[in-house]
């Protein structure tokens, strides 16, 4: 019965029904055929040929990207911000020199880039050959004024003397000048290294408290304002031998300090420490008669350098430190150290409390090997942050110095 019924429902279909269900089934055969052809002849077609030149400038991309993040590593508060706002400096930041003062007396250029004053020398020539100059006053972010304190103590100029050339110096440009009075100083900045510059300007209360200080010295119990100054970085260039670095298993000296008894700590430190078998601490300067560079050789020879403060908090001893490769063990207090909104410094140092020194030697041996190689490989990529260069480079004490301004020229202003 069901065969008979769909026979008689088929002899009953309209011959319209029978073309259209024939052209339908016609439709899906093409359309199978024409998507085969196509993915034949997708697939069996021959991949674009790439180059070898781009394969190699991929690697070296690649490469580059990676060494790149080698360099930017949790030595740094927040590296992928310093690394932003460091490119960003790099194309915008200007800075103003004012061009006032007779460059044979005080002011535009100091005596020499060697010394105690290394840092304030190579700062004036840096300034002037980088690209952050600008003769164009409406430009400038941040102005700076050109005091050179160390020419004034070459020529034997008393503090007292110093303070009056200075403020009649500063009282020039602001009569002369509209700057100053826009902002009262707060986009303005002088640099000075050692404590020349900063007694020869204390007695001046309107530059110290309203413009930025660039200062060797900076003390929190000498005015020194953490926000608002910057802490020169003390180098005593050029050194006398080369960088060191990946040398740790020379390194068999706990820990070493040689130089004058110029501060309670240093003679608290020579006292305590000076006869231990361990520690190789010195009460005095290592003679020049004991043989050639030998104070630089127990660098090398060193895991840790002890750096007291002197008569002032900071110590060239740091850098010095630094370039030798030897882990700098800071001991002053109130001391803000170069550049330490940007560098987290317990990552490459060991930062204590004068009162630390009496337990100086249990905390050094209280550091692990693992500890310490992890110090030392973070001291090596912190190294060009602590050199002078002329002209500067990327990364460089200049550089890193002027970053800090950067950090400062949104200060709030009067």
């Amino acid at each position: 019965m069901q065969m008979t019924f769909g026979k008689q429902a088929l002899q009953q279909s309209s011959p319209s029904s029978l073309f259209s269900l024939r052209g339908s089934l016609l439709f899906l055969a093409i359309l199978t055929l024409l998507s085969f052809t196509y993915l034949s002849l997708k697939y069996s077609t021959p991949a674009p040929q790439v180059s070898v030149a781009k394969l190699v400038d991929a690697r070296v991309n690649d490469a580059e990207e990676e060494k790149d993040e080698e360099q930017f590593t949790d030595i740094y508060h927040s590296p992928h911000v310093f690394k932003l706002n460091y490119a960003e400096m790099e194309k915008k930041f200007k800075v103003y020199i004012y061009p006032d003062g007779d460059p044979n007396t005080f002011f535009q250029t100091p005596r020499k880039l060697t010394g105690k004053y290394a840092s304030e020398g190579y700062f004036f020539q840096n300034i002037r050959e980088s690209r952050f100059r600008t003769d164009d006053p409406d430009q400038a972010d941040l102005f700076f004024i050109p005091i050179s304190c160390h020419k004034m103590r070459g020529k034997g100029t008393s503090y007292e003397n110093m303070t009056i050339i200075v403020q009649n110096y500063v009282e020039g440009l602001i009569s002369k000048y509209p700057y100053w009075n826009r902002t009262l100083g707060a986009d303005h900045f002088f640099v000075t290294c050692h404590d020349v510059g900063v007694r020869a300007t204390e007695g001046l209360p309107l530059l110290v408290k309203n413009s930025i200080r660039a200062v060797c010295s900076p003390s929190y119990d000498v005015g020194f304002i953490p926000h608002k100054d910057v802490a020169l970085p003390q180098v005593l260039q050029p050194f006398a031998l080369p960088a060191g670095g990946n040398d740790i298993e020379n390194r068999t000296t706990l820990g070493f300090w040689a130089g004058h008894r110029n501060s309670k700590i240093r003679v608290i430190l020579a006292r305590v420490w000076e006869n231990d078998t361990e520690l190789d601490i010195s009460n005095n300067r290592i003679s020049r008669a004991t043989g050639h560079l030998v104070y630089q050789q127990r660098f090398y020879r060193s895991k840790f350098c002890i750096c007291p403060g002197g008569s002032q908090v900071n110590s060239a001893r740091i850098a010095d430190s630094i370039h030798y490769g030897c882990i700098p063990v800071i001991l002053s207090n109130y001391y803000d150290l170069p550049f330490n909104d940007i560098l987290d410094w317990r990552k490459f140092s060991v930062v204590l409390k004068e009162n630390d020194v009496y337990q100086l030697k249990q905390i050094l041996k209280g550091i692990s090997h693992a500890e310490f190689v992890t110090l030392h490989n973070n001291l090596v990529k912190v190294q060009r942050h602590f050199q002078w260069n002329s002209p500067p480079v990327q990364f460089d004490a200049f550089h890193m110095v002027m970053y800090d301004l950067w950090l400062r020229q949104h200060t709030i202003k009067y």
